[in-house]
């Protein structure tokens, strides 16, 4: 299923300057298309409905080329890359290489970090351009933003996904002379802008937010991973309080119930219409663990007199126990990518999975294999609703509150079938060669999984 859902991905990917890919098809384009094939006698491969000029995002890991480099790694962990495939390869690593010199977003999921996230996993060496590109471009109050947050203002952003901490993770994932410069002027920024509570410290997507989303991709989890791993990395004792300051915010509004941990999904919970928690990895247990590990690979071994790596397990169990991935109801699990859905958990859930064998006791062998089960249970269930015909398998998710509720299949990492493609791929290769199959690690997890492991590592 991985397979055929990469073939439908790529049999989407465009020629214009570069490659470039559509973030969604719709089905009736696609049909369309098939009849001009039918008609000429000739498939070309490519859909040729109304997805026919290049989005801005064009380039990014979220919903661009940059995403497929990923999986592109991830299939080279277990055959040879086709023709097509190593063309595809050399036409990102061309595009990304040429323009980030003009560029001027510097986030992981928009901009030059996720370039160079791009570049290693595909040409090691060559993302130092995209890193050079982060340093020229760095104020000691971080990146300004080209990302349309709030109205007017270009101010830099803190969180994973459009702002500093994303960049801090980035160079100290990909290492090289300017990650050193970039990592602290992104930590020393983020300490600027702390808002103190009475817990800790805290932050917004931007300074001066009043709400908050308090999980890992958009709030004050994902930036005291950050200001963790970078303090590991840079021997920076304050990067690492500053951590824990921001891991004891996260603890005082989540709820330890039940033996888990989850945390609001938005703070107050009228600022957005969603379910008050979410298991996901964008604002939920699956990526506020990574806050956790990241602690433990920084050398803290409590939080408020918490263990973090029973904190981990606690998110765990709340992902374990909390239904997912059925759709239990309107709302509750309509997504099934990476970023808000059911591929995204069982990527977390292999992480984790593959962090316990790494131990010898029977208490972590019983726990990896319940790990393993809910990431099949994940597997399984993207297996089911998968989309399949003769042009591949792709998703299509769903959203309550729209008639029809039915959205158009997504191509790209985040939202689409590359992300879906890669996880079921890794899934596979778990189950076929054992808890030692190397992973494909990314700027924002690969703390979470053994150094030995990591296909980056050096």
């Amino acid at each position: 299923m991985g397979e055929a859902a990469w073939s439908w991905v790529l049999n989407q990917v465009r020629e214009d300057k570069g490659p470039w890919l559509p973030e969604t098809v719709a089905e009736d384009d696609q049909e369309e298309d098939r009849d001009r094939d039918r008609e000429d006698g000739q498939d070309d491969g490519q859909d040729d409905g109304r997805n026919t000029v290049p989005a801005k995002d064009r380039d990014t890991l979220y919903a661009g080329i940059a995403g497929l480099a990923p999986v592109l790694a991830e299939i080279g962990q277990y055959r040879e890359l086709s023709g097509r495939e190593r063309t595809l390869a050399t036409g990102i690593v061309t595009r990304l290489s040429s323009e980030a010199n003009g560029r001027t977003e510097p986030s992981l999921y928009s901009g030059l970090a996720g370039d160079a996230m791009a570049l290693k996993l595909l040409a090691p060496g060559k993302e130092s351009i995209a890193l050079r590109r982060l340093a020229d471009l760095a104020t000691p109050e971080g990146w300004k933003t080209t990302v349309e947050f709030e109205p007017g203002s270009d101010a830099p952003l803190n969180d994973i996904i459009m702002g500093t901490a994303g960049v801090v993770l980035t160079a100290v994932w990909a290492g090289g002379e300017c990650a050193e410069a970039i990592a602290t002027t992104g930590s020393e920024a983020l300490l600027r802008v702390a808002d103190r509570t009475e817990a800790g410290l805290d932050w917004g997507i931007a300074p001066g937010t009043q709400w908050r989303a308090p999980n890992y991709s958009h709030g004050t989890a994902g930036v005291a991973a950050a200001l963790a791993v970078a303090g590991a990395a840079l021997h920076r004792e304050d990067f690492v309080e500053a951590a824990v300051k921001g891991a004891q915010h996260v603890l005082s509004v989540g709820s330890l119930e039940d033996d888990g941990f989850v945390v609001p999904h938005t703070i107050p919970p009228s600022k957005r219409e969603v379910e008050p928690v979410t298991y996901t990895w964008c604002h939920g247990p699956a990526g506020t663990s990574h806050l956790f590990t990241a602690l433990s690979h920084a050398g803290v071994a409590e939080v408020a007199g918490l263990d973090v790596g029973g904190l981990r397990h606690r998110c765990l169990t709340s992902i374990l126990t909390s239904g997912v991935p059925e759709r239990l109801r309107p709302g509750f699990w309509d997504n099934d990518g990476r970023c808000c859905g059911t591929a995204g958990v069982g990527d977390v859930l292999l992480d984790a999975a593959q962090d316990c064998e790494n131990r010898e006791d029977c208490e972590a062998t019983a726990r990896a294999e319940a790990l393993l089960q809910a990431a099949r249970r994940m597997g399984d269930a993207l297996v089911e609703r998968a989309v399949t015909d003769e042009t591949g398998a792709r998703w299509r998710f769903l959203e309550h509150r729209k008639d029809p509720p039915i959205l158009p299949p997504g191509t790209a990492w985040m939202q689409g079938a590359a992300g879906i493609a890669a996880y079921l791929l890794r899934l596979a290769r778990f189950i076929e060669t054992g808890p030692d199959a190397p992973v494909v690690d990314r700027p924002d997890q690969w703390w979470a999984v053994p150094a030995h492991l990591r296909s980056t590592a050096s």
